[in-house]
């Protein structure tokens, strides 16, 4: 049974989740997440708060669980201060249920060995499963500017990955000085769980070529998209590095194209335009490159809020960071996805509204037309 209210049945044959070609291109397998709205981020309509969404433990259990019933390869526990629950409590509280978990830490808010010991503490009740979404957040309370707020990130990045893989750290830096041993207790498999990492700025993709694992975009057109992974990848290169791609993006999917459109604008029918500005404003990263990127794509958007086939901006004007979605039938979004798997897309981490009967729909009737499974390292 999947958490959530009124989870809509899509019927079992007609339409078109019965048209699906049987010759599809053979595609690599990408490793598709779904995500947990640990951050007061789950509604019916936008920007309307439901006391039955809001972020708790039972309900953002319900989501975890349902998109571990319906076999997504990863979950994403997103971190946040003033909004929603704390992630990492939460993950040692799923941990038993959950056979793989995406978890954000936001750099700077725990001493790092401390959040090395914490971190292969919980890869090891994963069974050696964890993967880390690196976050380059200002702290609460906290004022910095981009150069120093990446510069950091790094400096976390090559702590953890040192004292992860088991080796003794003499770090002296700008924002950490630690001579320590690691801690005793190791994850499974002896070495650093893969970081997860996205940022637009100049300094964001220094950052991400000199210690991420998997680069993350949000939403875009797939020129653009294409562009960045070129960009990327010519600047981990210098440094004697390869990247896996990821990309974040909400989905509204139907039975008929018809009934996405209007699921999607179904979505935002009782949004207040102050009030989005409101939750757009509230954000650690409202005014970061990347949220400024999501903004110009909405500008660039036709009428409809379509900014390419398929593409829709209007989630995001009631949301901050990733604000676009993939809206469609079950064969379009699975082209869609497949369009971006093709020019270098590894991972997908999805979500949508109500998070847990989107993942129904979508963990029914794309899920299983799409080539999948964790990411290996």
């Amino acid at each position: 049974m999947v958490a959530g209210r009124d989870v809509r049945r899509l019927p079992a044959r007609g339409g078109a989740l019965t048209a699906m070609s049987q010759a599809m291109p053979a595609v690599s397998p990408v490793e598709v997440s779904w995500f947990s709205a640990l951050c007061d981020d789950d509604y019916e309509f936008m920007g309307v708060p439901d006391p039955a969404l809001v972020s708790s433990w039972e309900h953002c259990r319900g989501i975890a669980l349902a998109a571990e019933e319906l076999g997504f390869d990863n979950l994403l526990l997103p971190s946040g201060y003033q909004l929603g629950i704390d992630n990492t409590a939460f993950a040692a509280g799923l941990a038993p249920f959950l056979k793989r978990m995406l978890l954000a830490i936001r750099c700077g808010e725990l001493w790092p060995p401390q959040l090395a010991r914490q971190l292969a503490t919980l890869d090891r009740m994963l069974g050696g499963r964890l993967t880390i979404n690196i976050i380059s957040s200002e702290r609460p309370a906290e004022t910095l500017a981009g150069g120093p707020r990446y510069a950091r990130t790094i400096e976390l990045m090559q702590i953890l990955k040192t004292l992860l893989d088991g080796k003794p750290l003499d770090f002296a830096g700008e924002h950490y000085t630690l001579r320590v041993d690691p801690p005793r207790i190791r994850t499974l498999s002896g070495r650093c769980p893969p970081f997860y990492f996205g940022g637009l700025s100049e300094e964001a993709r220094e950052a991400a070529a000199a210690g991420c694992d998997v680069y993350l975009q949000w939403p875009d057109t797939l020129a653009n998209v294409k562009a960045v992974k070129a960009d990327l990848d010519t600047r981990a290169a210098k440094r004697g590095r390869t990247l896996r791609h990821g990309y974040r993006v909400h989905v509204v999917v139907r039975d008929t194209e018809a009934e996405a459109r209007d699921a999607a604008d179904r979505l935002l029918s009782k949004l207040d335009a102050e009030a989005g500005a409101a939750i757009r404003a509230r954000s650690l990263d409202a005014s970061s490159t990347g949220v400024r990127r999501q903004a110009e794509l909405r500008e660039s958007a036709g009428s409809d809020g379509y900014v390419e086939e398929n593409l829709w901006t209007g989630i995001g004007r009631a949301r901050s960071g990733c604000g676009a979605a993939i809206v469609g039938d079950p064969d379009q979004v699975l082209r869609k996805l497949e369009a971006y798997g093709a020019i270098g897309m590894d991972a997908f981490i999805l979500s949508g509204y109500p998070h847990a009967r989107e993942a129904d729909l979508f963990g029914r009737y794309v899920l299983p037309k799409l080539p999948h499974g964790p990411l290996a390292f």
